[in-house]
């Protein structure tokens, strides 16, 4: 039996015991049980939602900004779709009071997680921002007559979003999306298309791999593309609308995911424990907010994900000069407008240090005037879009560049 079909299987099948687990947790935190309030009546509700939480689908989780905080006090935020393709939706927030400010379009990773993982990003920047996102659709949830999409309809998507602002748009890339980002204003240029965005930041993209290959690197350069077309690629299952449709399935991404820190997590799930028996709700709501995201995972399609484990990982087609779009070359030196910064983690062990800098050796036509590089210290992958030091010492950059170069 296919893997993916047996995963379901399991799935409905622990569904009782997952229910029976979840009424037995409510019973034991009912205020009105006198176990409740014991330490045995704790224990026995932790042990009940660790059961109930570890054999769940976590479903795409809301973006939920509902408001931010400017100038000492709390703005009202509006989130609205006003661009849509069967893999996409652009979702637009606009805060109040917003009116000018320019426009940065967050283009999300297309690598596993949802959108929504970018949440500080999108609150972090839009205090001084009209904030677009890129909010990908969970390829299983495509119905097959929509056709496939690969790293060429990726690149196509991009230049109709940017064609949508008419060239009145800036662009961040967080991590994967750096590579169709750069070649899709590459491809503009050379077409000398008016409507190429004003600036670019890629941030802790996969540019160019062979610089400080880190652990996922170098296991897609020793695998063959055909180990991987046969270990990951599978189809969707009945009922999903997507039925048939070759995917690289959420559930293995989160496999990989959760071994590569396999230590951690289970370390984290223990405190999660710990503090549920202790009583400690603030610590435990944190542990539960942060697992709800990122066990929250959605399928690819395989289409997408062989193009870019070739074209991005084993090839370095474009540092190479070899990459194509529809057969077109991907020539990053014809960039002469569009400005580039650059943005990477000391500790990032996911796009090793100097990856994403590469892009400036590529875009080898570009006034120097026109360029920004920057390595915060002391943060890993996550943090270089994520978390108190890119609120504090990130954002502002970014900012700052942005508004130097057209905003």
């Amino acid at each position: 039996m296919p893997l993916y079909q047996l995963y379901e299987i399991n799935h409905a099948a622990v569904t009782p015991a997952r229910t029976a687990a979840d009424l037995c947790r409510v019973a034991f935190r009912n205020p009105f049980n006198p176990l409740t309030y014991t330490t045995f009546g704790r224990s026995v509700s932790a042990v009940c939602e660790m059961f109930e939480r570890a054999t769940r689908r976590y479903d795409k989780p809301e973006f939920d900004i509902k408001d931010i905080s400017v100038g000492g006090g709390r703005v009202a935020v509006t989130q609205k779709t006003v661009w849509s393709r069967p893999f996409c939706r652009l979702q637009n927030f606009t805060r109040e009071g917003g009116a000018g400010d320019p426009k940065l379009l967050i283009v999300a990773p297309l690598s596993g997680h949802y959108a929504s993982l970018l949440r500080g990003t999108v609150r972090a920047m839009l205090a001084d921002h009209d904030v677009y996102i890129t909010d990908w659709t969970d390829a299983r949830m495509v119905p097959l007559a929509q056709g496939s999409f690969d790293l060429d309809d990726y690149i196509d998507y991009l230049t109709e979003i940017f064609h949508h602002f008419e060239g009145d748009i800036h662009v961040m890339a967080v991590c994967q999306p750096s590579v169709p980002v750069l070649a899709a204003v590459s491809l503009m240029e050379a077409a000398k298309d008016p409507h190429v965005p004003r600036s670019m930041t890629l941030m802790g993209g996969p540019v160019d791999t062979r610089i400080n290959p880190t652990a996922v690197n170098r296991l897609a350069e020793r695998k063959s593309l055909d180990w991987f077309r046969r270990n990951v690629i599978m189809n969707v299952p009945w009922p999903h609308p997507g039925v048939m449709r070759e995917v690289y399935p959420g559930f293995l991404q989160l496999t990989g995911f959760m071994t590569m820190n396999l230590d951690r997590h289970v370390d984290a799930h223990n405190n999660l424990f710990r503090h549920l028996v202790e009583g400690d709700g603030v610590a435990a709501d944190k542990r539960r907010d942060f697992y709800d995201e990122y066990l929250a995972v959605m399928d690819l399609d395989a289409a997408f994900y062989l193009q870019t484990v070739d074209t991005v990982f084993r090839r370095h087609a474009l540092p190479a000069g070899t990459m194509t779009h529809r057969g077109t070359p991907v020539e990053p030196s014809r960039n002469r407008t569009v400005a580039l910064m650059t943005i990477e983690g000391e500790l990032d062990d996911i796009s090793g240090l100097g990856q994403t800098e590469a892009a400036h050796r590529l875009c080898v036509n570009l006034d120097d005037h026109k360029r920004a590089h920057y390595v915060q210290p002391n943060v890993g992958h996550y943090g270089v879009f994520n978390g108190s030091r890119f609120e504090s010492e990130i954002a502002p950059r970014i900012g700052d560049f942005i508004r130097a170069h057209g905003g």
